[in-house]
């Protein structure tokens, strides 16, 4: 079918992919703008994949204080060049980081940085929860799944990002990195609020 200059306009500008990607995601999704943004989010992941390597030792420390004065954060991005730091669009990025940091209240930016202890007593609970009633061969099946919502509950980057639950904060990442065209490496937060304090 026919792609339209209009329909190409109007997917760039919602996923700031090239005018060339956005009409052969288009043409491949045939011509359904949401399957043409799923489309190209799966080939930021591999942009994303391609990036990863590079370094990031520039970057920005962004901060947030909710309209209620009771929860701040104090979040570290890093990226390879100080013109993208200074970068209106990935200053916003950061911005929605914080946010979703402080609405979604994680305890950490990656599974391997979630504290031990922690993980060993939701396995076990998830085993006492079903232990006697499935059989053994499966109830190591059966934690390992429990963990992994655990794990989306509180991990960032595996977290439902709180403006668009149909995408993680790991999607949300890959899609910057393919948009900004730099490697992105979301390196720790602190999220302070009232009576308590929470950081990775």
């Amino acid at each position: 079918m026919a792609i339209s200059a209009d329909q190409v306009k109007a997917l760039r500008e919602r996923t700031g992919q090239g005018m060339m990607e956005c009409k052969r995601a288009l043409e491949e999704a045939g011509g359904d703008a949401d399957k043409a943004v799923e489309v190209l989010r799966k080939k930021g992941f591999a942009t994303a994949e391609k990036k990863a390597g590079r370094t990031a030792a520039q970057g920005r420390i962004h901060s947030y204080i909710h309209h209620n004065g009771r929860v701040g954060v104090l979040l570290e991005v890093n990226c390879e060049t100080d013109f993208v730091a200074k970068n209106p669009g990935f200053q916003a990025f950061l911005n929605d980081l914080c946010l979703h940091i402080c609405a979604a209240a994680p305890l950490a930016v990656r599974r391997e940085e979630v504290p031990e202890d922690l993980v060993e007593t939701e396995k076990r609970i998830a085993r006492q929860q079903i232990e006697g009633k499935k059989p053994d061969n499966i109830i190591e099946k059966i934690v390992e799944g429990k963990l992994k919502k655990w794990y989306a509950q509180c991990v960032l980057l595996e977290q439902p990002y709180v403006k668009d639950d149909q995408r993680t904060v790991q999607d949300l990442l890959a899609e910057q990195i393919a948009k900004i065209g730099e490697n992105l490496v979301i390196k720790r937060f602190a999220r302070f609020e009232v009576g308590e304090t929470q950081s990775d």
